[in-house]
């Protein structure tokens, strides 16, 4: 951010500020939301591209959006998040044609790298592991997100309720229901608990309202595996 609010002070002597950045984590634990954050603090447009929906069985036709999408970055200073950034770049040979997914990529690569704009480029993959490893060294930065230990569970039940009443909580036991869940998982299941007293007109949130809501989460992620 102290780069980017002085970036012109930085490249009157030369310099770039460090503005590509991937960032690796399981669904629900802040990239999205620090792409967010990073676009409020500069007080830049944040424009979110979903690479999922730019690949079409026509590989010309993915470089060609690619292509418009990087003249806007040069055109347009924003925060730029390439979100699902694996779907373009797994590991080489897993299905489709390799050789063109390969000038895709290869286009891309070269687009990321000859970006001399003032914009931000930020990419988010729940999957590094699919990711080919010559990507890495392409970004200025590499960020890990983690799923919350018990502290960080019971801190952000906590934040979350602190709106609202709740009966005697044994936070410990109900962090163990949480393990597993992300950060939205758990904002989420907060939220369900109190729309759930509130519409049986109940005053507090009990420890039965957050162990069903948490165990709800658990459930959707297992239905969707």
């Amino acid at each position: 951010i102290k780069e980017h609010s002085q970036i012109r002070k930085i490249r009157a002597h030369g310099l770039s500020p460090r503005k590509k950045l991937l960032l690796v984590g399981p669904p629900g634990t802040g990239k999205t939301l620090t792409a967010s954050v990073l676009a409020g603090e500069l007080g830049l447009p944040l424009f979110v591209v979903r690479l999922d929906s730019l690949m079409t069985k026509y590989m010309g036709e993915t470089a060609g959006k690619l292509r418009l999408i990087f003249d806007s970055i040069q055109q347009t200073r924003g925060v730029y998040l390439f979100d699902e950034f694996d779907s373009i770049g797994s590991q080489r040979g897993m299905g489709n044609d390799v050789g063109e997914i390969r000038r895709v990529l290869n286009s891309f690569l070269q687009m990321v790298e000859q970006d001399d704009s003032d914009s931000l480029l930020i990419a988010a993959t729940n999957h590094p592991e699919l990711l080919d490893r010559a990507l890495f060294r392409r970004f200025d930065d590499v960020i890990e997100y983690h799923l919350p230990d018990q502290k960080e569970i019971i801190a952000t039940l906590k934040s979350k309720l602190a709106t609202f009443k709740t009966g005697r909580i044994a936070w410990t036991k109900v962090a163990q229901t949480a393990e597993g869940l992300s950060y939205g998982d758990l904002t989420r299941a907060c939220e369900d608990a109190i729309k759930d007293v509130l519409i049986h007109n109940r005053q507090k949130v009990m420890q039965s309202d957050l162990t069903r809501a948490l165990n709800e989460r658990k459930h959707l992620h297992q239905r969707q595996e």
